[in-house]
Protein backbone atom coordinates (compact mmCIF):
# COMPACT_ATOMS: atom_id res chain seq x y z
CA UNK A 1 0.00 0.00 0.00
CA UNK A 2 1.04 3.91 -0.61
CA UNK A 3 0.66 6.20 2.24
CA UNK A 4 1.32 10.12 2.28
CA UNK A 5 1.05 12.27 -1.05
CA UNK A 6 1.63 9.06 -3.62
CA UNK A 7 -1.56 7.21 -2.13
CA UNK A 8 -3.58 10.91 -2.89
CA UNK A 9 -2.64 10.70 -6.13
CA UNK A 10 0.04 13.67 -5.56
CA UNK A 11 3.69 13.85 -7.33
CA UNK A 12 6.68 12.78 -4.73
CA UNK A 13 8.75 15.33 -4.29
CA UNK A 14 12.52 14.52 -3.22
CA UNK A 15 13.09 15.84 0.36
CA UNK A 16 16.33 18.04 -0.19
CA UNK A 17 19.32 17.27 1.25
CA UNK A 18 20.19 18.99 4.68
CA UNK A 19 23.76 21.66 3.92
CA UNK A 20 26.83 20.43 4.66
CA UNK A 21 28.74 23.00 7.46
CA UNK A 22 32.36 22.44 8.03
CA UNK A 23 32.90 22.99 11.66
CA UNK A 24 35.88 23.83 14.37
CA UNK A 25 34.68 20.64 16.66
CA UNK A 26 31.96 18.56 15.73
CA UNK A 27 28.49 19.77 17.34
CA UNK A 28 25.98 18.19 18.13
CA UNK A 29 23.95 17.27 15.36
CA UNK A 30 20.33 16.61 14.40
CA UNK A 31 20.20 12.58 13.47
CA UNK A 32 19.80 12.12 9.77
CA UNK A 33 18.03 9.55 8.25
CA UNK A 34 19.57 6.16 6.25
CA UNK A 35 21.41 7.16 3.42
CA UNK A 36 21.82 10.77 4.23
CA UNK A 37 25.19 12.59 5.20
CA UNK A 38 25.08 14.20 8.28
CA UNK A 39 26.04 18.37 8.79
CA UNK A 40 29.41 19.23 9.20
CA UNK A 41 30.11 16.74 6.25
CA UNK A 42 30.88 13.95 8.85
CA UNK A 43 29.31 10.33 9.31
CA UNK A 44 29.93 7.12 7.90
CA UNK A 45 26.76 7.28 6.20
CA UNK A 46 27.65 10.46 4.16
CA UNK A 47 31.46 9.81 3.44
CA UNK A 48 34.53 11.53 4.49
CA UNK A 49 34.92 14.99 2.98
CA UNK A 50 37.92 15.51 1.07
CA UNK A 51 38.24 18.86 2.36
CA UNK A 52 38.31 17.31 5.66
CA UNK A 53 40.94 14.99 4.18
CA UNK A 54 42.83 18.15 2.98
CA UNK A 55 42.45 19.91 6.24
CA UNK A 56 44.12 16.70 8.27
CA UNK A 57 46.65 16.36 5.97
CA UNK A 58 47.58 20.16 6.36
CA UNK A 59 47.66 19.60 10.36
CA UNK A 60 49.87 16.75 10.03
CA UNK A 61 52.11 18.47 7.95
CA UNK A 62 52.05 21.48 10.31
CA UNK A 63 52.44 19.34 13.10
CA UNK A 64 55.47 18.09 12.12
CA UNK A 65 56.92 20.91 11.00
CA UNK A 66 56.52 22.79 14.27
CA UNK A 67 57.79 19.85 16.21
CA UNK A 68 61.16 20.20 13.97
CA UNK A 69 61.52 23.71 15.13
CA UNK A 70 60.63 23.17 18.45
CA UNK A 71 63.26 20.27 19.07
CA UNK A 72 65.84 22.54 17.42
CA UNK A 73 65.56 25.33 19.88
CA UNK A 74 65.09 23.25 22.88
CA UNK A 75 68.42 21.24 21.90
CA UNK A 76 70.25 24.03 21.02
CA UNK A 77 71.85 25.91 24.24
CA UNK A 78 72.82 28.70 22.39
CA UNK A 79 69.25 29.55 21.12
CA UNK A 80 68.05 31.33 24.35
CA UNK A 81 67.35 34.58 23.23
CA UNK A 82 64.45 36.44 23.92
CA UNK A 83 64.03 36.36 20.22
CA UNK A 84 63.87 32.57 19.89
CA UNK A 85 61.43 32.34 22.66
CA UNK A 86 59.19 34.04 20.96
CA UNK A 87 59.92 32.41 17.68
CA UNK A 88 59.79 28.80 20.38
CA UNK A 89 55.98 30.49 21.68
CA UNK A 90 54.86 30.19 17.70
CA UNK A 91 55.66 27.37 16.53
CA UNK A 92 54.43 26.13 20.13
CA UNK A 93 51.21 27.42 19.07
CA UNK A 94 50.73 26.57 14.92
CA UNK A 95 51.92 22.89 16.48
CA UNK A 96 48.80 22.75 18.53
CA UNK A 97 46.86 24.09 15.68
CA UNK A 98 48.16 21.73 13.91
CA UNK A 99 47.02 19.03 16.46
CA UNK A 100 43.89 20.27 16.73
CA UNK A 101 43.14 20.02 13.21
CA UNK A 102 44.19 16.63 12.96
CA UNK A 103 41.64 16.48 16.74
CA UNK A 104 38.83 17.59 14.83
CA UNK A 105 38.88 14.96 12.09
CA UNK A 106 39.21 12.15 14.69
CA UNK A 107 35.79 13.83 16.58
CA UNK A 108 34.17 13.91 13.01
CA UNK A 109 34.67 10.74 11.77
CA UNK A 110 35.95 8.34 14.28
CA UNK A 111 33.84 9.26 17.30
CA UNK A 112 31.02 7.45 17.46
CA UNK A 113 28.56 8.50 19.12
CA UNK A 114 29.55 11.73 19.13
CA UNK A 115 30.99 12.72 22.68
CA UNK A 116 29.69 17.04 22.93
CA UNK A 117 33.06 17.40 25.72
CA UNK A 118 35.19 16.29 22.94
CA UNK A 119 33.16 18.94 20.18
CA UNK A 120 33.76 21.45 22.50
CA UNK A 121 37.05 20.50 23.56
CA UNK A 122 38.34 20.16 19.89
CA UNK A 123 37.13 23.32 19.14
CA UNK A 124 38.78 25.51 21.87
CA UNK A 125 41.69 23.16 20.93
CA UNK A 126 41.49 25.32 17.54
CA UNK A 127 40.47 28.65 19.21
CA UNK A 128 43.31 28.78 21.81
CA UNK A 129 46.32 27.62 19.39
CA UNK A 130 45.53 30.19 16.56
CA UNK A 131 44.63 33.09 18.88
CA UNK A 132 47.92 32.13 20.59
CA UNK A 133 50.06 31.74 15.97
CA UNK A 134 48.19 35.43 15.99
CA UNK A 135 49.45 36.48 19.45
CA UNK A 136 53.02 35.21 18.72
CA UNK A 137 53.28 37.11 15.67
CA UNK A 138 51.92 40.06 16.73
CA UNK A 139 54.69 39.50 19.51
CA UNK A 140 57.34 38.91 16.95
CA UNK A 141 56.70 42.10 15.28
CA UNK A 142 56.76 44.23 18.66
CA UNK A 143 59.73 43.11 19.62
CA UNK A 144 61.43 43.93 16.17
CA UNK A 145 60.26 47.29 16.32
CA UNK A 146 61.74 47.29 19.52
CA UNK A 147 65.04 46.34 18.70
CA UNK A 148 65.28 48.52 16.47
CA UNK A 149 63.53 51.75 18.01
CA UNK A 150 66.19 51.24 21.35
CA UNK A 151 68.88 49.70 19.71
CA UNK A 152 71.81 50.77 22.66
CA UNK A 153 69.11 49.61 25.61
CA UNK A 154 67.07 46.60 23.97
CA UNK A 155 69.66 43.79 25.01
CA UNK A 156 69.78 45.32 28.80
CA UNK A 157 65.52 45.69 28.82
CA UNK A 158 64.54 42.69 27.09
CA UNK A 159 65.86 39.50 29.63
CA UNK A 160 64.96 36.17 29.06
CA UNK A 161 62.77 36.77 32.50
CA UNK A 162 60.68 39.52 31.42
CA UNK A 163 59.52 37.83 27.58
CA UNK A 164 58.94 34.47 29.35
CA UNK A 165 56.46 36.52 32.07
CA UNK A 166 55.12 38.19 28.55
CA UNK A 167 55.03 34.90 26.84
CA UNK A 168 53.08 33.44 29.86
CA UNK A 169 50.57 36.03 29.94
CA UNK A 170 49.67 35.68 26.31
CA UNK A 171 49.01 32.31 26.23
CA UNK A 172 46.87 32.75 29.46
CA UNK A 173 45.16 34.81 27.75
CA UNK A 174 44.55 32.26 24.36
CA UNK A 175 43.93 29.82 26.42
CA UNK A 176 41.20 31.14 28.37
CA UNK A 177 39.46 32.47 24.57
CA UNK A 178 39.75 28.40 23.87
CA UNK A 179 37.87 27.84 27.20
CA UNK A 180 35.03 29.53 25.59
CA UNK A 181 33.74 26.91 23.48
CA UNK A 182 33.12 25.12 26.93
CA UNK A 183 31.77 28.34 28.66
CA UNK A 184 28.46 28.59 26.27
CA UNK A 185 30.10 30.02 23.23
CA UNK A 186 28.45 27.88 21.37
CA UNK A 187 25.32 26.91 19.30
CA UNK A 188 24.38 23.43 20.64
CA UNK A 189 21.10 24.56 21.38
CA UNK A 190 20.45 27.27 18.87
CA UNK A 191 21.38 25.61 15.60
CA UNK A 192 19.99 28.86 13.65
CA UNK A 193 22.59 30.73 15.37
CA UNK A 194 25.90 29.13 14.31
CA UNK A 195 28.38 30.95 12.20
CA UNK A 196 30.49 29.73 9.07
CA UNK A 197 32.52 27.67 11.70
CA UNK A 198 30.27 25.02 14.16
CA UNK A 199 30.00 25.40 17.11
CA UNK A 200 30.74 29.19 17.33
CA UNK A 201 27.82 31.45 17.03
CA UNK A 202 27.29 33.94 14.04
CA UNK A 203 27.92 37.05 16.69
CA UNK A 204 30.83 35.24 18.65
CA UNK A 205 32.75 34.82 15.07
CA UNK A 206 31.88 38.56 14.58
CA UNK A 207 33.28 39.56 17.81
CA UNK A 208 36.50 37.25 17.31
CA UNK A 209 36.72 38.54 13.47
CA UNK A 210 36.78 42.34 14.42
CA UNK A 211 39.15 41.36 16.98
CA UNK A 212 41.87 39.64 14.65
CA UNK A 213 41.35 42.76 12.47
CA UNK A 214 42.09 45.00 14.75
CA UNK A 215 45.47 43.36 15.79
CA UNK A 216 46.26 43.29 12.07
CA UNK A 217 45.79 46.92 11.76
CA UNK A 218 48.32 47.03 15.30
CA UNK A 219 50.61 44.61 13.14
CA UNK A 220 50.44 47.20 10.04
CA UNK A 221 51.26 50.32 11.77
CA UNK A 222 54.15 48.86 12.98
CA UNK A 223 55.99 47.51 10.45
CA UNK A 224 55.39 50.73 8.71
CA UNK A 225 57.19 52.79 11.86
CA UNK A 226 60.31 49.38 11.26
CA UNK A 227 60.35 50.37 7.44
CA UNK A 228 60.79 54.80 8.51
CA UNK A 229 63.18 53.48 11.32
CA UNK A 230 65.22 51.18 9.46
CA UNK A 231 65.30 53.85 6.25
CA UNK A 232 66.51 56.59 8.51
CA UNK A 233 69.41 53.92 10.32
CA UNK A 234 70.14 53.39 6.32
CA UNK A 235 70.71 57.61 6.02
CA UNK A 236 72.31 57.76 9.09
CA UNK A 237 75.49 54.87 7.99
CA UNK A 238 75.49 56.57 4.39
CA UNK A 239 78.75 58.87 5.59
CA UNK A 240 80.20 55.87 7.20
CA UNK A 241 82.99 54.22 5.88
CA UNK A 242 81.69 51.76 2.81
CA UNK A 243 82.42 48.23 4.37
CA UNK A 244 80.19 49.16 7.48
CA UNK A 245 77.22 50.93 5.30
CA UNK A 246 77.28 47.72 3.05
CA UNK A 247 76.81 45.26 5.95
CA UNK A 248 74.14 47.57 7.76
CA UNK A 249 72.57 47.91 4.23
CA UNK A 250 72.52 44.15 3.47
CA UNK A 251 70.73 43.30 7.18
CA UNK A 252 68.12 46.05 6.79
CA UNK A 253 67.20 45.04 3.42
CA UNK A 254 66.52 41.24 4.85
CA UNK A 255 65.20 42.66 7.91
CA UNK A 256 62.94 44.54 5.33
CA UNK A 257 62.13 41.82 2.79
CA UNK A 258 61.28 39.22 6.04
CA UNK A 259 59.07 41.65 7.83
CA UNK A 260 57.24 42.59 4.06
CA UNK A 261 56.74 38.55 3.91
CA UNK A 262 55.34 38.10 6.75
CA UNK A 263 52.68 40.66 6.57
CA UNK A 264 51.96 39.68 2.83
CA UNK A 265 51.91 35.83 3.64
CA UNK A 266 49.65 36.41 6.83
CA UNK A 267 47.02 39.41 4.99
CA UNK A 268 46.62 36.71 1.85
CA UNK A 269 46.39 34.05 4.32
CA UNK A 270 43.59 35.20 7.11
CA UNK A 271 42.38 38.40 6.16
CA UNK A 272 39.60 36.79 3.19
CA UNK A 273 38.64 34.95 6.16
CA UNK A 274 38.15 37.19 8.48
CA UNK A 275 36.18 39.32 6.03
CA UNK A 276 34.22 35.85 5.41
CA UNK A 277 33.81 35.12 8.64
CA UNK A 278 31.56 38.89 9.71
CA UNK A 279 29.05 39.19 6.39
CA UNK A 280 28.03 34.96 6.47
CA UNK A 281 26.47 32.82 8.17
CA UNK A 282 25.74 28.91 8.51
CA UNK A 283 23.00 28.87 5.18
CA UNK A 284 25.78 29.88 2.76
CA UNK A 285 27.67 27.46 0.38
CA UNK A 286 30.19 25.37 1.94
CA UNK A 287 32.33 25.19 -0.23
CA UNK A 288 33.27 29.17 -0.02
CA UNK A 289 33.90 28.17 3.75
CA UNK A 290 36.60 25.43 2.88
CA UNK A 291 38.68 27.73 0.19
CA UNK A 292 39.04 30.21 2.67
CA UNK A 293 39.89 28.01 5.97
CA UNK A 294 42.18 25.98 4.17
CA UNK A 295 44.39 28.82 2.89
CA UNK A 296 44.42 30.38 7.04
CA UNK A 297 45.32 27.14 8.36
CA UNK A 298 48.11 27.04 5.85
CA UNK A 299 49.42 29.92 7.41
CA UNK A 300 50.85 27.84 10.16
CA UNK A 301 52.61 25.70 7.97
CA UNK A 302 54.67 28.91 6.27
CA UNK A 303 55.32 30.34 9.26
CA UNK A 304 58.62 28.30 10.45
CA UNK A 305 60.02 28.80 7.16
CA UNK A 306 59.57 32.65 7.17
CA UNK A 307 60.63 32.87 11.07
CA UNK A 308 62.84 29.78 11.75
CA UNK A 309 64.39 27.98 8.63
CA UNK A 310 65.57 31.83 6.86
CA UNK A 311 67.23 32.32 10.89
CA UNK A 312 71.17 31.95 10.22
CA UNK A 313 71.35 30.15 13.70
CA UNK A 314 68.62 27.89 13.59
CA UNK A 315 70.04 26.86 9.70
CA UNK A 316 73.69 26.29 11.33
CA UNK A 317 72.06 23.91 14.14
CA UNK A 318 70.04 22.29 11.55
CA UNK A 319 72.62 21.57 9.52
CA UNK A 320 74.90 19.98 12.43
CA UNK A 321 71.86 18.08 13.95
CA UNK A 322 71.24 16.43 9.98
CA UNK A 323 74.96 16.42 9.08
CA UNK A 324 77.08 17.10 12.17
CA UNK A 325 78.83 19.91 9.52
CA UNK A 326 78.43 23.20 8.53
CA UNK A 327 78.95 23.75 4.60
CA UNK A 328 82.01 26.40 4.03
CA UNK A 329 79.50 28.26 2.28
CA UNK A 330 77.46 29.26 5.40
CA UNK A 331 77.11 32.89 5.43
CA UNK A 332 78.91 33.91 8.72
CA UNK A 333 77.47 37.29 9.34
CA UNK A 334 76.67 37.83 12.94
CA UNK A 335 73.33 38.22 13.33
CA UNK A 336 71.88 42.11 14.12
CA UNK A 337 68.93 43.62 15.79
CA UNK A 338 67.51 43.90 12.14
CA UNK A 339 67.30 40.31 11.82
CA UNK A 340 63.87 38.94 11.95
Amino acid sequence: MLHGPAAMGEPWQPQPQQQRLPALGNASEPSAGPGTAAPGGGGAAGGVSPWDIALCATGTAVAGENALVLAVLFYTPSLRAPMFLLIGSLALADLLAGLGLVANFAVRYLLRPPSEAAELGAAGLLLAAFSASVCSLLAITVDRYLSLYNALTYHSERTLGFTCAMVLLMWLLCLGVGLLPLLGWNCLRDQSSCSILRPVTKDNAAVLAVTFLLLFALMMQLYLQICKIAFRHAQQIAVQHQFIATAQATSTRKGLSTLSLILGTFALCWIPFAIYSLVADSSYPVVYTYCLALPATCNSLINPIIYAFRNPDIQKSLWLACCGCIPSTFSSRPRTSSDV
